[in-house]
C-alpha cells in the first residue's frame, strides 16, 4: 500500500482556529488518495506563509522523505493546491529535483502535477525548465549589473568561482529565510557552493558577507 504525506497549510491563526480552508484541503487530498488507493499521514503548518520553505512541519515532512527508499515509510507528499506547499517557482523546482533524486513522489492536485505518473512528470519537467530559465535570466541581469559597475570604476573584488546566479539566489533567499533555511533551500534547488559541496549555515554566512563586501548588495536578512 502506498503511503503519502498529506501536507496542509493555513496562513493565519484565525484560519487555523476556525478550520477555514483546512477541511477543503483535507477533503481534496483524501478524495485523490482514495481514488489511487493511498494511505495518508497528515502534516499541518498553522498560521504560516508559503514565502519560504522554512516551516517546521514541512521541514519535518521533507526530512521523513529523505530517508533512503528501502528504509522510508512514506512514498511522497501531496497538497491540494501548489500554493499550500510553495509560492516560489524556484522552491517548488528544488523540491521536484530533490524528489527525483531520492525517488519519492510530489503531487499538487490543482495543477495536475503527480510525479508518480508519466503525465504528471511531464508537467513537473516543464515547471523545472521554466525555473531554470528564470535563474539564467537573473544571472544574465546580475552579470550586466556587475559589468556596468566595473565600467563606473567600482571595485568588484573576487568572489571565488561561485556562479553569479547562485550568489544572487542566496541573497534573495536571505531576505525571507534564516541562514539555516537559506542553506536548506539552496541544497533543495540543487545549487552547490563554489567547490561543488552542499551548503551549510556557516558557508551561507561567509558567502553572504563576501558578497555584501564586494557588491554592496542591499539585503535585510532574517537572523
Amino acid at each position: 500500500m502506498t503511503t503519502m504525506i498529506g501536507y496542509l497549510r493555513v496562513s493565519t491563526e484565525e484560519q487555523a482556529d476556525s478550520g477555514l480552508g483546512l477541511d477543503a484541503q483535507r477533503d481534496a487530498i483524501q478524495r485523490y488518495a482514495d481514488a489511487h488507493s493511498w494511505d495518508v499521514v497528515w502534516y499541518l503548518d498553522e498560521g504560516v506563509s508559503a514565502k519560504s520553505l522554512d516551516r517546521s512541519q514541512l521541514q519535518a515532512a521533507l526530512t521523513r522523505l529523505q530517508v533512503l527508499p528501502k528504509r522510508r515509510d512514506v512514498d511522497g507528499i501531496v497538497v491540494a493546491k501548489l500554493d499550500r506547499l510553495s509560492r516560489s517557482v524556484h522552491d517548488f523546482s528544488g523540491i521536484l529535483k530533490l524528489a527525483a533524486a531520492r525517488k519519492w513522489a510530489v503531487v499538487a492536485i490543482d495543477l495536475g502535477v503527480d510525479t508518480s505518473s508519466p503525465t504528471g512528470k511531464l508537467v513537473a519537467n516543464v515547471m523545472m525548465s521554466v525555473a531554470e530559465w528564470e535563474r539564467e535570466v537573473i544571472g544574465e541581469r546580475t552579470s550586466a549589473a556587475m559589468q556596468a559597475a566595473k565600467r563606473q570604476g567600482k571595485h568588484m573584488g573576487r568572489v571565488s568561482a561561485l556562479p553569479q546566479s547562485t550568489g544572487h539566489r542566496l541573497m534573495t533567499l536571505r531576505t525571507t529565510h534564516t541562514i539555516a533555511g537559506t542553506a536548506n533551500a539552496l541544497n533543495a534547488e540543487g545549487l552547490t557552493t563554489a567547490t561543488g559541496a552542499p551548503w551549510s549555515a556557516n558557508t551561507v554566512a561567509k558567502v553572504q558577507k563576501r558578497l555584501l563586501l564586494n557588491h554592496s548588495a542591499p539585503v535585510s536578512p532574517r537572523t
